[in-house]
């Protein structure tokens, strides 16, 4: 058995600040109690200004963030209606399967495992196809490190004079990369308490505008567990139609008071230093990202094409083994082709720097031929440099 602290550089679930650990080591408490809301109600408020929701209201639901995805498709389609998604990777393959499960007509653009959201595709479809419901869009990629510009999706929508609702992945983005849900016009946004959040697992959390409200009024598609009507007959007094998973809400107290202490500006500038210097060092060792250029780079993973003869599967077997770190694999499409560095949450320069490192004795123990220590070296006068500037 190795000693001393095992690394996590997975893009989740993240690590979990000790502060919110702490938090969450709560005797179990009467979830129906008259006071019960001064706890919940700050947290829906909270979370919307994390969203950047003004209007809508927010649900939490207890499970990762695929039951949002599936709250936000049953709670406002109708089966057979005629959706538009795009495929580039892992999860938003998983979304569009999930989508054609619940019968919907699926109108799926097929890209590059590397690039993102097909923006000049949307707009044409969306001009021809005028029966289109509701236009699906992965915020960030997990699989491959790849990050769509939202804002972008919402013009061609607004060009193509779409009335579609619009569903944004935001599972591994939101609380870490910027995000504004009513300025892009986002109706449902979908994140997870595993991320950003810096939680464990257990927490869907799911931003709804009041377009989208008025859409379950009348949708027809077969819900209950995930029913907004449910929701907020109980939530408006601070309440759950069930059971809550109670220590994740004290935990969820906790980080975002964490998050506003930081300041969300700060915080986004943050996760993209500490992004900007992972990626520096990958270069310097002579490995290209998976994402094929800087407009689609992902300032919370970054997914590592690995050199022919190298499998990137190997890759995370050494380093979890030999150096008791973990980092992502490559999922599908790219198993054995990529591993993938997790950068966000409760990290820092120093954190990002212990990635490198293990990074690199995993690629040289798995046969890459790399200069060992140059990754490390590029981060470091990156890092030094740039907080050198914050401190100026």
């Amino acid at each position: 058995m190795r000693s001393g602290a095992s690394h996590l550089f997975i893009p989740g679930p993240t690590n979990v600040p000790e502060a919110v650990r702490r938090a969450m080591n709560v005797p179990m408490e009467d979830h129906r109690a008259p006071d019960f809301g001064e706890l919940t109600l700050p947290l829906f408020e909270d979370l919307k200004q994390v969203l950047g929701l003004v209007g809508g209201r927010v649900f939490l639901y207890p499970g990762s963030g695929t039951a949002a995805w599936e709250a936000a498709i049953s709670n406002t389609l109708d089966p057979g209606d005629k959706v538009l998604m795009s495929r580039f990777g892992q999860f938003s393959h998983l979304w569009a399967d999930m989508a054609e499960r619940f019968g919907l007509e699926v109108i799926c653009v097929d890209v590059e495992w590397g690039k993102g959201v097909p923006i000049q595709d949307y707009e044409y479809i969306l001009s021809k196809e005028r029966d289109i419901k509701a236009v699906f869009a992965t915020h960030n990629e997990t699989a491959t490190g790849v990050t769509s510009d939202i804002a972008a999706v919402r013009r061609a929508m607004d060009t193509a004079e779409s009335d579609a609702l619009l569903y944004v992945d935001g599972v591994s983005s939101i609380a870490s990369i910027d995000f504004q849900q009513e300025a892009w016009g986002v109706d449902l946004a979908v994140t997870g308490s595993q991320k950003g959040l810096m939680l464990p697992a257990g927490l869907a959390v799911l931003g709804v505008s009041d377009k989208a409200l008025d859409a379950s009024k009348t949708a027809a598609m077969p819900r209950c567990y995930f029913d907004f009507a449910d929701m907020i007959k109980t939530n408006d007094a601070g309440y759950f139609p069930y059971t809550p998973p109670l220590p994740l809400l004290h935990g969820m107290r906790a980080s975002l008071d964490l998050l506003f202490a930081e300041g969300l500006p700060q915080v986004f500038e943050r996760h993209h230093r500490l992004a900007e210097g992972v990626r520096r060092g990958v270069h310097a060792l002579g490995l290209e990202l998976r994402a094929r250029g800087p407009e689609w780079y992902s300032d919370t993973v970054t997914a590592i094409d690995v050199p022919e003869h190298v499998d990137g599967t190997e890759v995370c077997k050494i380093g979890y083994h030999r150096y008791r770190t973990s980092f992502g694999a490559g999922l599908t499409k790219v198993a054995g082709k990529v591993f993938r560095i997790g950068h966000l949450g409760d990290l820092n320069e120093v954190s990002c720097l212990a990635a490198l490192a293990a990074a690199e004795m995993s690629l040289a123990d798995a046969g890459a031929d790399i200069e060992l220590g140059a990754g490390v070296a590029a981060a470091q006068e990156y890092y030094r440099k740039a907080n050198a500037r914050l401190a100026a």
